[in-house]
């Protein structure tokens, strides 16, 4: 099986379909499967392009989901906070998700908060998309996450290794969802295995870890970022205008 793997579109459908073209998935005539680590929407303003491409995909068992903190994010909102605009469901681009996906204008969600929610829950975003994301996806050599794998903390207050990460409980992977991988794997990593992530701008690593560029300058890098135990590929898409498209083959 071949996988196209994309992280953290945020809602840029176009750039996505972009990355998609350039590096042939549209054109694969073997069997693939396009892998989103997380964060499908919060920040572009394509939420109903990206809602329905995901749909078509589900439709034909033609992608793997992984839930995201943004995923977390916009159920905590419409299930949680009952619609409220919290400073950060603004800041952080789900509410306006909300607003795309419901077709309310802003003044009627301030006004109906709990209408505004029931709407966001009859989405096809809530009611398909996100019951089908899970927390991780394992093949033989890789591991696909959104932020990291679960850790544990040791008796030293050091993060280290999680025995039974795949079974950590709800808690636990809601918290790895926020993690940055590229310092994660210098203290936890799967032996074995190489670890694919999102969440964080690639250019973190290429900046702090092999000095190359600055992390939001002209010379950001932004491509993926490869080290031992680790391929992560946050493009930081409302920023770099780029979505990152890794191709993985696995018998």
């Amino acid at each position: 099986m071949r996988y196209y793997v994309v992280s953290d579109v945020h809602g840029f459908y176009e750039p996505l379909i972009a990355a998609l073209s350039r590096a042939g998935y549209f054109d694969d005539a073997q069997p693939h499967k396009l892998v989103i680590a997380g964060d499908l929407f919060d920040r572009g303003e394509e939420a109903g392009k990206m809602q329905a491409f995901i749909l078509d995909l589900l439709e034909r068992d033609a992608v793997i989901l992984i839930r995201g903190n943004h995923e977390d994010l916009f159920e905590e909102l419409v299930v949680y906070d009952r619609g409220v605009m919290l400073g950060h469901h603004r800041s952080n681009g789900t509410y306006d998700t909300a607003l795309q996906l419901t077709g309310f204008d802003l003044i009627r969600a301030l006004m109906s908060p709990l209408a505004f929610a029931e709407a966001a829950r009859q989405t096809p975003y809530y009611q398909t998309i996100l019951p089908a994301a899970r927390d991780y996806y394992e093949t033989e050599h890789y591991i696909f996450v959104h932020g990291w794998i679960p850790r544990a903390v040791d008796s030293a207050n050091r993060l280290t290794y999680m025995d039974g990460w795949r079974e950590a409980s709800e808690d636990d992977w809601r918290r790895a969802r926020w993690i940055n991988g590229m310092d994660a794997v210098r203290t936890v990593k799967e032996d074995g295995k190489t670890i694919v992530c999102g969440h964080w701008h690639t250019s973190y690593g290429h900046s702090r870890y092999e000095g190359k560029g600055s992390m939001f300058g002209k010379d950001a890098d932004f491509t993926p970022y490869r080290a031992p135990g680790i391929l992560a590929i946050d493009a930081c898409t409302a920023y770099s205008g780029m979505v990152n498209c890794v191709v993985i083959q696995e018998e």
